[in-house]
């Protein structure tokens, strides 16, 4: 079974019985085959229970209707993110290290789950009001984790003082586009970004070179 789905454990329920988890984590995995390849307009369910090899009664148990699996995708993204930047930035004592630890992460994650940042990133945009909701959310989710540790570092005397919020939400929109380019074109490598990308944001708030 797929990490994200396995450890995400908000979009399962713990009382299933593991045949059960498993009918469910199985159908979200074939979603994110069948969504990120079609793409959701023309994705049917029939697509999904085809992948999933199961039935539509199984899928319209968990999942009212292709939207709402598309938007559990959305969700599970949002949540697998949040939870590996607060692990990564955890990790490290100070504000500045921290915000390197979270830009490795994301990366990192961006590349490991593709199909999953393909939906929740790209597909979603112009799909209507909701989606429209859920992709603004995982912006703002990231917004406010990157304005928190600018802040600290700005606290500490690590970077001068500034507008946090304005720059967090410069951060993730720089991100978001070598992100998004990186889905469509397929390179180069998100890893191989990370250290230009690092010197641009770090002298965006006014890092000292000597810092960076």
């Amino acid at each position: 079974m797929t990490a994200y789905f396995v450890t995400t454990r908000n979009i399962m329920s713990k009382n299933d019985p593991e045949s059960t988890q498993e009918t469910r984590i199985r159908i979200l995995e074939a979603a994110v085959k069948v969504f990120a390849t079609k793409g959701y307009h023309d994705a049917k369910v029939d697509d999904i229970v085809g992948e999933a090899q199961t039935s539509k009664g199984a899928f319209y148990f968990y999942f009212p209707s292709k939207q709402d699996i598309f938007i559990a995708l959305s969700d599970t993204f949002a949540d697998l993110l949040e939870s590996k930047l607060t692990e990564a930035m955890q990790s490290e004592a100070h504000g500045l290290q921290q915000m390197d630890a979270a830009l490795r992460a994301s990366l990192g994650l961006f590349s490991q789950y593709r199909g999953l940042a393909k939906i929740a990133l790209v597909q979603a945009v112009g799909l209507g009001a909701v989606f429209e909701d859920r992709r603004r959310a995982i912006n703002d989710r990231l917004t406010r984790l990157v304005q928190t540790r600018l802040e600290a570092a700005a606290a500490e005397g690590s970077i001068p003082p500034l507008k946090a919020d304005l720059a967090a939400r410069a951060w993730v929109g720089a991100l978001n586009e070598i992100v998004t380019h990186w889905i469509y074109a397929g390179s180069p490598p998100l890893e191989e970004t990370l250290p230009e990308l690092r010197k641009f944001l770090a002298r965006s708030i006014g890092v000292p070179e000597e810092k960076i």
